[in-house]
Protein backbone atom coordinates (compact mmCIF):
# COMPACT_ATOMS: atom_id res chain seq x y z
CA UNK A 1 0.00 0.00 0.00
CA UNK A 2 2.81 2.42 0.81
CA UNK A 3 4.23 2.23 -2.72
CA UNK A 4 1.00 2.79 -4.67
CA UNK A 5 1.76 5.41 -7.30
CA UNK A 6 0.28 4.65 -10.74
CA UNK A 7 2.05 6.06 -13.75
CA UNK A 8 -1.02 7.87 -15.01
CA UNK A 9 -3.76 9.52 -12.94
CA UNK A 10 -5.88 12.26 -14.48
CA UNK A 11 -8.56 14.60 -13.20
CA UNK A 12 -9.88 14.97 -16.77
CA UNK A 13 -10.24 11.32 -17.78
CA UNK A 14 -13.07 10.48 -15.31
CA UNK A 15 -15.34 13.23 -16.68
CA UNK A 16 -16.60 11.40 -19.76
CA UNK A 17 -17.16 8.06 -17.97
CA UNK A 18 -18.98 9.92 -15.18
CA UNK A 19 -21.30 11.57 -17.69
CA UNK A 20 -21.90 8.21 -19.39
CA UNK A 21 -22.67 6.67 -16.02
CA UNK A 22 -25.26 9.38 -15.38
CA UNK A 23 -26.89 8.60 -18.73
CA UNK A 24 -26.82 4.86 -18.06
CA UNK A 25 -28.19 5.17 -14.56
CA UNK A 26 -30.89 7.80 -15.02
CA UNK A 27 -31.84 7.93 -18.71
CA UNK A 28 -31.34 4.43 -20.17
CA UNK A 29 -34.21 3.96 -19.65
CA UNK A 30 -35.78 6.88 -17.83
CA UNK A 31 -37.55 5.59 -14.72
CA UNK A 32 -39.19 8.20 -12.50
CA UNK A 33 -39.54 5.72 -9.66
CA UNK A 34 -35.80 5.06 -9.76
CA UNK A 35 -35.14 8.80 -9.65
CA UNK A 36 -37.17 9.16 -6.46
CA UNK A 37 -35.47 6.20 -4.75
CA UNK A 38 -31.92 7.19 -5.70
CA UNK A 39 -32.84 10.81 -4.99
CA UNK A 40 -33.83 9.86 -1.46
CA UNK A 41 -30.42 8.26 -0.88
CA UNK A 42 -28.71 11.32 -2.38
CA UNK A 43 -30.81 13.59 -0.17
CA UNK A 44 -29.64 11.67 2.91
CA UNK A 45 -26.03 11.77 1.70
CA UNK A 46 -26.10 15.56 1.40
CA UNK A 47 -28.39 16.18 4.37
CA UNK A 48 -27.55 19.39 6.21
CA UNK A 49 -25.15 20.61 3.51
CA UNK A 50 -27.59 22.87 1.70
CA UNK A 51 -27.33 26.60 1.00
CA UNK A 52 -27.34 29.26 3.61
CA UNK A 53 -26.47 32.85 3.13
CA UNK A 54 -23.11 34.38 3.60
CA UNK A 55 -22.05 36.36 6.62
CA UNK A 56 -20.97 39.93 6.51
CA UNK A 57 -18.45 41.16 9.03
CA UNK A 58 -18.35 44.91 9.00
CA UNK A 59 -16.10 46.21 11.74
CA UNK A 60 -15.88 49.96 12.26
CA UNK A 61 -13.08 50.73 14.66
CA UNK A 62 -13.79 53.96 16.57
CA UNK A 63 -10.93 56.25 17.33
CA UNK A 64 -10.53 59.09 19.78
CA UNK A 65 -11.96 59.79 23.22
CA UNK A 66 -15.45 60.61 21.98
CA UNK A 67 -15.86 57.32 20.17
CA UNK A 68 -14.29 55.48 23.10
CA UNK A 69 -16.86 57.00 25.48
CA UNK A 70 -19.65 56.04 23.11
CA UNK A 71 -18.38 52.50 22.99
CA UNK A 72 -18.20 52.37 26.78
CA UNK A 73 -21.80 53.61 27.09
CA UNK A 74 -22.90 51.07 24.54
CA UNK A 75 -21.22 48.26 26.48
CA UNK A 76 -22.88 49.40 29.70
CA UNK A 77 -26.32 49.53 28.06
CA UNK A 78 -25.78 46.12 26.53
CA UNK A 79 -24.81 44.67 29.90
CA UNK A 80 -27.92 46.14 31.51
CA UNK A 81 -30.17 44.75 28.76
CA UNK A 82 -28.56 41.31 29.10
CA UNK A 83 -29.03 41.31 32.89
CA UNK A 84 -32.71 42.20 32.52
CA UNK A 85 -33.29 39.51 29.91
CA UNK A 86 -31.08 36.92 31.60
CA UNK A 87 -33.91 34.66 32.90
CA UNK A 88 -35.47 34.50 29.44
CA UNK A 89 -32.08 33.89 27.82
CA UNK A 90 -31.35 31.03 30.21
CA UNK A 91 -34.72 29.38 29.51
CA UNK A 92 -34.34 29.70 25.74
CA UNK A 93 -30.75 28.45 25.85
CA UNK A 94 -31.71 25.50 28.07
CA UNK A 95 -34.23 24.43 25.43
CA UNK A 96 -32.53 25.48 22.20
CA UNK A 97 -29.00 24.22 22.86
CA UNK A 98 -29.89 20.58 23.74
CA UNK A 99 -32.49 20.53 20.94
CA UNK A 100 -29.95 21.87 18.45
CA UNK A 101 -27.38 19.30 19.55
CA UNK A 102 -29.88 16.45 19.21
CA UNK A 103 -31.01 17.60 15.76
CA UNK A 104 -27.39 18.00 14.65
CA UNK A 105 -26.48 14.51 15.85
CA UNK A 106 -29.49 12.96 14.12
CA UNK A 107 -28.70 14.73 10.84
CA UNK A 108 -25.04 13.68 11.05
CA UNK A 109 -26.03 10.05 11.73
CA UNK A 110 -28.52 9.98 8.85
CA UNK A 111 -25.99 11.57 6.51
CA UNK A 112 -23.33 9.04 7.52
CA UNK A 113 -25.69 6.21 6.64
CA UNK A 114 -26.87 8.02 3.50
CA UNK A 115 -23.34 8.35 2.11
CA UNK A 116 -23.04 4.56 1.92
CA UNK A 117 -26.58 4.17 0.58
CA UNK A 118 -25.95 6.64 -2.26
CA UNK A 119 -22.56 5.05 -2.97
CA UNK A 120 -24.29 1.66 -3.22
CA UNK A 121 -26.83 3.02 -5.70
CA UNK A 122 -24.30 4.80 -7.90
CA UNK A 123 -21.68 2.05 -7.92
CA UNK A 124 -24.18 -0.71 -8.62
CA UNK A 125 -26.63 1.22 -10.81
CA UNK A 126 -29.37 0.31 -8.37
CA UNK A 127 -32.33 1.98 -6.73
CA UNK A 128 -32.38 0.45 -3.25
CA UNK A 129 -32.88 1.78 0.25
CA UNK A 130 -33.41 -1.19 2.54
CA UNK A 131 -30.46 -3.27 1.31
CA UNK A 132 -27.70 -0.64 1.76
CA UNK A 133 -29.30 0.62 4.98
CA UNK A 134 -28.73 -2.78 6.55
CA UNK A 135 -25.58 -3.78 4.69
CA UNK A 136 -23.61 -0.67 5.67
CA UNK A 137 -25.06 -0.05 9.12
CA UNK A 138 -21.74 -0.63 10.91
CA UNK A 139 -19.87 1.40 8.32
CA UNK A 140 -22.26 4.30 8.77
CA UNK A 141 -22.10 4.17 12.56
CA UNK A 142 -18.29 4.16 12.49
CA UNK A 143 -18.31 7.13 10.11
CA UNK A 144 -20.77 8.93 12.38
CA UNK A 145 -18.51 8.53 15.42
CA UNK A 146 -15.50 9.69 13.40
CA UNK A 147 -17.35 12.81 12.25
CA UNK A 148 -18.45 13.62 15.80
CA UNK A 149 -14.90 13.32 17.16
CA UNK A 150 -13.43 15.38 14.32
CA UNK A 151 -16.20 17.94 14.72
CA UNK A 152 -15.53 18.35 18.43
CA UNK A 153 -11.79 18.70 17.82
CA UNK A 154 -12.47 21.25 15.11
CA UNK A 155 -14.81 23.18 17.38
CA UNK A 156 -12.11 23.52 20.00
CA UNK A 157 -9.17 24.10 17.68
CA UNK A 158 -10.92 26.63 15.43
CA UNK A 159 -12.77 28.20 18.34
CA UNK A 160 -9.60 29.29 20.13
CA UNK A 161 -8.38 31.72 17.43
CA UNK A 162 -11.96 32.99 17.03
CA UNK A 163 -12.05 33.85 20.75
CA UNK A 164 -8.65 35.50 20.36
CA UNK A 165 -9.96 37.54 17.42
CA UNK A 166 -12.95 38.70 19.46
CA UNK A 167 -10.68 39.77 22.30
CA UNK A 168 -8.46 41.68 19.88
CA UNK A 169 -11.46 43.42 18.30
CA UNK A 170 -12.75 44.51 21.71
CA UNK A 171 -9.27 45.75 22.61
CA UNK A 172 -9.05 47.74 19.39
CA UNK A 173 -12.53 49.20 19.76
CA UNK A 174 -12.29 50.13 23.45
CA UNK A 175 -8.76 51.44 23.84
CA UNK A 176 -7.40 51.85 20.37
CA UNK A 177 -4.67 49.30 21.11
CA UNK A 178 -1.88 49.39 18.58
CA UNK A 179 0.39 46.94 16.82
CA UNK A 180 0.00 44.07 19.29
CA UNK A 181 -3.79 43.91 18.95
CA UNK A 182 -3.70 44.29 15.17
CA UNK A 183 -1.01 41.61 14.84
CA UNK A 184 -3.01 39.27 17.08
CA UNK A 185 -6.12 39.85 15.00
CA UNK A 186 -4.29 39.12 11.74
CA UNK A 187 -2.70 35.97 13.18
CA UNK A 188 -6.06 34.77 14.53
CA UNK A 189 -7.71 35.39 11.16
CA UNK A 190 -5.15 33.37 9.21
CA UNK A 191 -5.23 30.64 11.86
CA UNK A 192 -9.00 30.33 11.46
CA UNK A 193 -8.68 30.20 7.66
CA UNK A 194 -5.91 27.58 7.67
CA UNK A 195 -7.58 25.40 10.30
CA UNK A 196 -10.97 25.64 8.59
CA UNK A 197 -9.44 24.58 5.26
CA UNK A 198 -7.63 21.70 6.96
CA UNK A 199 -10.77 20.33 8.60
CA UNK A 200 -12.67 20.91 5.36
CA UNK A 201 -10.14 18.76 3.51
CA UNK A 202 -10.53 16.01 6.10
CA UNK A 203 -14.27 16.04 5.50
CA UNK A 204 -13.87 16.12 1.72
CA UNK A 205 -11.39 13.24 1.63
CA UNK A 206 -13.54 11.25 4.04
CA UNK A 207 -16.68 11.55 1.92
CA UNK A 208 -15.00 11.15 -1.48
CA UNK A 209 -12.42 8.44 -0.77
CA UNK A 210 -12.54 6.97 2.74
CA UNK A 211 -16.22 6.03 2.40
CA UNK A 212 -15.66 3.91 -0.76
CA UNK A 213 -12.51 2.40 0.76
CA UNK A 214 -14.54 1.44 3.83
CA UNK A 215 -17.21 -0.15 1.61
CA UNK A 216 -14.52 -2.32 0.01
CA UNK A 217 -12.13 -3.21 2.83
CA UNK A 218 -13.26 -2.33 6.34
CA UNK A 219 -16.14 -1.31 8.57
CA UNK A 220 -13.96 1.08 10.58
CA UNK A 221 -13.52 4.68 9.51
CA UNK A 222 -10.10 4.88 11.17
CA UNK A 223 -8.96 1.78 9.27
CA UNK A 224 -10.31 3.32 6.07
CA UNK A 225 -8.35 6.48 6.77
CA UNK A 226 -5.23 4.37 7.34
CA UNK A 227 -5.64 2.90 3.85
CA UNK A 228 -6.24 6.30 2.31
CA UNK A 229 -3.42 7.98 4.25
CA UNK A 230 -0.91 5.59 2.68
CA UNK A 231 -2.33 6.42 -0.75
CA UNK A 232 -2.33 10.14 -0.04
CA UNK A 233 1.26 10.07 1.19
CA UNK A 234 2.47 8.78 -2.17
CA UNK A 235 0.27 11.08 -4.28
CA UNK A 236 0.08 14.45 -2.52
CA UNK A 237 0.38 16.53 -5.70
CA UNK A 238 -2.28 14.49 -7.48
CA UNK A 239 -4.81 14.86 -4.70
CA UNK A 240 -4.00 18.58 -4.48
CA UNK A 241 -4.85 18.85 -8.16
CA UNK A 242 -8.03 16.85 -7.50
CA UNK A 243 -9.15 19.37 -4.86
CA UNK A 244 -8.44 22.30 -7.16
CA UNK A 245 -10.36 20.63 -9.96
CA UNK A 246 -13.25 19.92 -7.59
CA UNK A 247 -13.42 23.65 -6.86
CA UNK A 248 -13.64 24.32 -10.60
CA UNK A 249 -16.37 21.68 -10.97
CA UNK A 250 -18.29 23.27 -8.09
CA UNK A 251 -18.26 26.62 -9.87
CA UNK A 252 -19.55 24.98 -13.06
CA UNK A 253 -22.31 23.19 -11.15
CA UNK A 254 -23.23 26.43 -9.37
CA UNK A 255 -23.49 28.18 -12.72
CA UNK A 256 -25.70 25.38 -14.07
CA UNK A 257 -28.00 25.49 -11.03
CA UNK A 258 -28.22 29.28 -11.31
CA UNK A 259 -29.14 28.94 -14.98
CA UNK A 260 -31.82 26.36 -14.13
CA UNK A 261 -33.21 28.70 -11.46
CA UNK A 262 -33.24 31.56 -13.97
CA UNK A 263 -35.12 29.48 -16.52
CA UNK A 264 -37.49 28.34 -13.78
CA UNK A 265 -38.21 31.94 -12.81
CA UNK A 266 -39.09 32.66 -16.42
CA UNK A 267 -41.49 29.70 -16.35
CA UNK A 268 -43.86 30.94 -13.67
CA UNK A 269 -41.29 30.76 -10.86
CA UNK A 270 -41.28 26.95 -10.87
CA UNK A 271 -37.65 27.06 -9.70
CA UNK A 272 -38.95 27.21 -6.13
CA UNK A 273 -39.11 23.41 -6.33
CA UNK A 274 -35.31 23.34 -6.36
CA UNK A 275 -35.26 24.65 -2.81
CA UNK A 276 -37.73 22.11 -1.42
CA UNK A 277 -36.05 19.36 0.64
CA UNK A 278 -35.78 16.07 -1.26
CA UNK A 279 -37.70 17.36 -4.32
CA UNK A 280 -34.83 19.67 -5.20
CA UNK A 281 -32.39 16.76 -4.86
CA UNK A 282 -34.50 14.62 -7.20
CA UNK A 283 -34.64 17.41 -9.80
CA UNK A 284 -30.86 17.91 -9.62
CA UNK A 285 -30.12 14.19 -9.31
CA UNK A 286 -27.92 14.01 -12.45
CA UNK A 287 -25.53 16.52 -10.87
CA UNK A 288 -25.34 14.54 -7.62
CA UNK A 289 -24.79 11.26 -9.47
CA UNK A 290 -22.09 12.88 -11.60
CA UNK A 291 -20.23 14.19 -8.53
CA UNK A 292 -20.34 10.80 -6.81
CA UNK A 293 -19.42 8.86 -9.95
CA UNK A 294 -16.58 11.26 -10.76
CA UNK A 295 -14.85 10.79 -7.39
CA UNK A 296 -15.27 7.01 -7.60
CA UNK A 297 -13.87 6.89 -11.13
CA UNK A 298 -10.96 9.08 -10.10
CA UNK A 299 -10.19 6.76 -7.17
CA UNK A 300 -10.38 3.71 -9.44
CA UNK A 301 -7.32 4.96 -11.33
CA UNK A 302 -5.15 4.01 -8.33
CA UNK A 303 -5.80 0.28 -8.79
CA UNK A 304 -8.40 -2.46 -8.75
CA UNK A 305 -8.46 -2.54 -4.96
CA UNK A 306 -10.08 0.91 -5.10
CA UNK A 307 -12.69 0.01 -7.73
CA UNK A 308 -16.17 0.04 -6.18
CA UNK A 309 -18.03 -0.37 -9.47
CA UNK A 310 -19.78 -3.64 -10.16
CA UNK A 311 -18.45 -5.13 -13.43
CA UNK A 312 -21.88 -5.26 -15.12
CA UNK A 313 -22.24 -1.47 -15.14
CA UNK A 314 -18.67 -0.42 -16.04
Amino acid sequence: MDSIRPQHVSVIDPISPAIEHVKLMLFRPFDLGKWFIVGFCAWLAYLGQGGGGGTNFNFNFPSGRHQSNQFGCGIAEAKEAIVQALPFIIIVAAIAIPLGIIIGLVLCWLRSRGLFMFLHCVAGNKAEVKVPWGKFSRHGNSLFLFKIVVGLIGLVVVGLPIVLAIVMIIALASSGAGVAAVSGLVIAFFAVVVLSISFGLVGKFTDDFVVPIMSLHTESCMAGWKHFWALLGCNKARFTLYILFQIAISFVILAMVSFICLIGCCLCCSSILLFLPYIGTVILLPLFVFKRAYSLLYLRQYGQEFDVFIPEVT
